[in-house]
């Protein structure tokens, strides 16, 4: 397997407040990678340092090759890098279907179309609610346009952060198998942050656990899933 995204002794701040030690993280091609923790750990800044804001202040990204720690958002997001972020951030004033074009902004009408038609067999709630304002929609709904807004770029990474966060246990499961569908049929590279560890892990090739900023255990999902200080944590009354 080939690293798609590698970030070496990545650090980050937010003004004086250190948050992200000195991160070493892989994602390779092909791959479910998850990141858990408990709230504060760093998960979502470091989701948004990938992204550029805010802006590593030492170590590498390294993306298909090219260190972008240094690259302007846009220019990052342009190398087929989506996200889907924590909270969903839909328009909520827009349909359906005009949230998902947007997520296709700058690709060709035809690729939007059929783009747009997978997302449709993904998830086929989003088609029937196609003219419906996204504000109108359920938790579940929204999360599930809030990704399928993503995949409209075309990634070969998703960056998915917090997607069951908020969501009926039923709904969680069902966005949990379209990820894993999504990468079983197509290949696409998915990063996910995610509290709900139990589920997560499950589902992740890797994982990577995060604590006060630092990468303190990584393994595959089953070796984390099989730690009894996992368990303790996360799983057994932990968060």
């Amino acid at each position: 397997m080939s690293a798609l995204l590698e970030l070496q002794g990545v650090t980050a701040f937010y003004g004086a407040i250190q948050a992200l030690k000195g991160i070493d993280l892989t994602v390779n091609e092909g791959e479910i990678v998850t990141l858990i923790g408990a709230n504060g750990a760093g998960k979502s800044t470091l989701m948004m340092t990938i992204c550029g804001t805010p802006r590593a202040r030492d170590g590498r990204i390294v993306y298909d090759g090219v260190d972008i720690h240094a690259m302007p958002t846009h220019e990052i997001m342009r190398r087929r890098i989506a996200q889907s972020p924590e909270g969903r951030r839909i328009f909520a004033r827009m349909s359906v279907y005009e949230n998902l074009l947007m997520g296709a902004y700058g690709r060709e009408p035809a690729e939007a179309t059929e783009t747009m038609a997978q997302v449709f067999t993904m998830f086929p709630r989003l088609q029937e609610r196609r003219d419906q304002r996204g504000g109108t929609l359920s938790g579940g709904e929204q999360q599930m346009l809030a990704i399928g807004r993503a995949l409209m770029s075309r990634p070969r990474l998703l960056l998915l952060d917090e997607p069951s966060l908020g969501l009926a246990p039923l709904v969680s499961k069902a966005i949990f198998a379209a990820i894993k569908e999504l990468n079983r049929t197509t290949g696409l590279t998915v990063l996910l942050v995610e509290q709900n560890a139990i589920q997560a892990l499950k589902l992740a090739h890797r994982g990577y656990v995060l604590v006060n900023g630092a990468i303190t255990m990584q393994g595959s999902g089953a070796e984390l899933l099989a730690r009894p200080e996992i368990r303790a944590a996360y799983l057994e009354g932990g968060h």
